[in-house]
């Protein structure tokens, strides 16, 4: 066999091993973004120009999060925040207004003291998502919740789901278990009652 036949031989099997491999990569990194990130991994996807330009600012976010200093909280903390967010819930049924505010307040403060940046909406978003993917969308929906509270345009029953929703990012950002219903159900009985 001539060395011009091995050449168109051996090249062709090279190039096809290259693209595997690279496909491989590509496919692995794909499923280790989508695990990570979660729901937001689709919506990422969806809500950008192309699936590598998505997966390119998962990267990025991934990245300035592992800049970020981002620590647990002592016992005593924790069970202060927790002390807090119960006092919360226990004036939503006489203010619930007042408390979607409280608890946004309270969140953004947990996040702070977790290390969390809170410079804006869109970026504790961005940088929640790394860790929180799975309950983000709980915050966009009691942020959107809480943004129509203070037009005068939310419902009763929306300030409650904000509370529910705001509830679902405390617990996991405190590192709670989650919670069977609670206060926000007993708020919900109590308000019903009366």
């Amino acid at each position: 066999m001539s060395t011009g036949t091995l050449i168109a031989i051996i090249v062709p099997i090279v190039v096809v091993l290259l693209l595997v491999a690279v496909a491989v990569r590509l496919a692995g990194r794909r499923r280790r973004l989508r695990e990570r990130f979660g729901p937001e991994y689709d919506r990422t996807v969806e809500s950008g120009d192309s699936r590598r330009a998505a997966e390119r600012e998962l990267r990025s976010r991934e990245e300035r999060h592992a800049d970020l200093d981002i620590r647990e909280l002592p016992a005593e903390a924790r069970d202060r925040y927790a002390a807090e967010w119960t006092a919360v819930q226990e004036r939503f049924v006489d203010e619930p207004s007042r408390c979607v505010d409280d608890a946004d307040r309270l969140v953004t403060r947990l996040m702070s003291d977790r290390g969390y940046p809170t410079e804006g909406y869109e970026q504790q978003v961005r940088d929640l998502s790394v860790e929180h993917g799975d309950t983000l969308e709980h915050y966009r929906s009691a942020h959107d919740i809480g943004l129509r509270n203070r037009e005068g345009r939310a419902t009763t029953e929306e300030l409650r789901g904000a509370m529910v929703h705001y509830r679902a990012l405390f617990q996991e950002l405190l590192g709670a278990p989650p919670a069977t219903p609670g206060p926000a159900a007993d708020t919900r009985r109590r308000h019903d009652a009366a």
